[in-house]
């Protein structure tokens, strides 16, 4: 993208009047693998994210939270005029229906409209959403901005690290934030990052010049932490964040369940000069072809996987299993039960598992009530014959309406909906085992799924978790041992074995 000059609107923010800045968010990471769709009821309601916002309480919903937009909002309210047009988030899922996108995108628009004349639009995009209709749901969105705008106002957008960024998104936009952490602990700090490069772009007037690199490979999503190498170094390498006379520069590692032609890593690169964005986005290339090598992608079998745990995991420091595959937060179904399975034919004591969805059990177990027990077939729900659930008598240990407060590092300030939910025993066993099942999907990255329901995540032996990375924020602190299982679920993570159709040829699999 080449360095112009932006509109006399945004002139006019620089002769003292603070900017007038449209807001909003389209959020959603499709896994192209999994067979649940995503439906505009999914954007609409809450789940672990807060449901459809719009208006003026998106400032109420948001501000304070360690979500982009409301880390733009809490950056931006006493330096411009916000015009808070509409958020929506769905959990992760296979494809954006029709109709879901067409909606949404068409409200965003509108509130577009009706904000006008603007200095700037500030959105909080992911970067991975696929549509029935689009491969590239956020540039097909950021076009419909530009076409409604034109090249004047100036747009910043945040996406995730897993952001699968295409030509048209960096072409698109003007500046581009990209998260830093995985777990994402520094959402909230990218949509601030944002807000700050775009209120540069319009107080200088000019738009930066932004270099673009895209990686020849793909790599796991339980690879890509950043508390662990090489990721943690590629980051740590990148400018700290500054201006454009300078350079910002952005890495996004993908994400691989997306079956579409620009799945994978991508280096993004701003400054108002060429000659330096283009160097900058050189050199971190450089370095990221070079750690290719080095990405962890080892998992476990759930029979080894158990094994080492009964091992490892003692009562205040337990040995976590990460069910990798089996995340909601990549798609998943989040009921699958290979793992439970190995953890009961092994006798295992004292250990939780969470949170596997089955809304019909949940359901039984309210009606029982709490003491009593139920038999069912808990999980394989979703998916057909290669889910298969695992049949049982349980013991409804607790209770609750699924609403709770997250008080870990990564998701502090939000409040979570997963509708009725119960800690269930099993029973007929040698082994001690519970079970947190909830009627929404929902990733195991906060210690409050658990203790909500009176279980201790601290004083368990062994804790089975399904999430891929965003656990450690919370859980890895009390962990003896931190084992990722190969179990059954819709979030591959080897990476040869997916069946791709529309990746561009050449790409490299781990």
């Amino acid at each position: 993208m080449s360095e112009t000059a932006t509109s006399p609107t945004a002139r006019r923010a620089g002769s003292g009047a603070n900017p007038r800045i449209a807001v909003a968010g389209f959020q959603h990471e499709t896994n192209c693998f999994t067979p649940i769709p995503a439906t505009l009821a999914d954007f609409v309601r809450e789940d672990g994210w807060p449901g459809l916002t719009e208006s003026d309480s998106l400032i109420r919903t948001f501000s304070g939270t360690n979500i982009p937009i409301g880390g733009f909002i809490d950056a931006m309210l006493d330096r411009a005029e916000l015009v808070p047009v509409l958020w929506a988030s769905a959990e992760p899922s296979n494809l954006v229906e029709r109709d879901a996108f067409e909606v949404i995108s068409a409200k965003i628009l509108d509130g577009i409209a009706e904000a006008m004349p603007l200095d700037g639009i500030y959105l909080d995009l992911h970067g991975a959403m696929v549509c029935e209709d689009f491969e590239d749901g956020e540039g097909e969105l950021l076009a419909r901005v530009r076409n409604f705008t034109g090249q004047d106002v100036p747009i910043a957008a945040s996406l995730d690290l897993h952001a699968n960024v295409t030509d048209e998104m960096v072409s698109l936009a003007d500046i581009i934030t990209v998260f830093r952490t995985y777990p994402h602990l520094d959402m909230a700090q990218t949509g601030a990052r944002a807000g700050d490069l775009l209120l540069e772009i319009i107080h200088r007037g000019r738009k930066p010049h932004m270099a673009f690199r895209k990686l020849p490979f793909l790599i796991p999503l339980q690879a890509q932490g950043t508390d662990t190498e090489p990721a943690q170094s590629l980051y740590g390498c990148l400018p700290a964040p500054g201006s454009l006379g300078t350079v910002a520069a952005e890495i996004a590692l993908g994400f691989p369940p997306a079956d579409i032609r620009m799945c994978g890593p991508a280096i993004i690169t701003a400054s108002y000069s060429r000659e330096i964005a283009e160097h900058a986005a050189d050199m971190t290339q450089e370095r990221l072809l070079w750690s290719e090598s080095q990405f962890p992608t080892g998992m476990d079998p759930p029979e080894t996987a158990v094994r080492r745990a009964l091992t490892a995991g003692r009562a205040g420091r337990p040995a976590i299993l990460a069910d990798v595959q089996d995340n909601s937060g990549a798609g998943a179904t989040s009921d699958t039960t290979a793992l439970l399975a190995e953890l009961v034919r092994a006798g295992a004591r004292n250990t939780a598992l969470a949170a596997l969805c089955d809304p019909e059990i949940v359901a039984a177990a309210h009606r029982a009530g709490t003491g009593r027990e139920i038999r069912a077939v808990l999980g394989g729900k979703t998916g057909g014959s290669e889910n298969p659930g695992f049949e049982g008598r349980f013991r409804v240990s607790a209770l609750s309406d699924g609403k709770f407060d997250y008080r870990g590092s990564m998701m502090n300030g939000v409040r979570a909906n997963l509708g009725p939910t119960a800690a269930l025993q099993v029973v007929d066993s040698a082994a001690d085992v519970q079970v947190v099942a909830t009627s929404e999907r929902t990733q195991c990255l906060d210690r409050a799924v658990f203790s909500h329901l009176g279980i201790e995540p601290a004083d368990m032996t062994i804790l089975a978790l399904k999430s891929t990375v965003h656990f450690r924020a919370d859980f890895a602190p009390l962990a003896s041992a931190i084992i990722p299982v190969e179990a059954p679920g819709y979030n591959p993570c080897r990476l040869r074995s997916i069946p791709y159709r529309r990746l561009r040829r050449g790409v490299r699999l781990m």
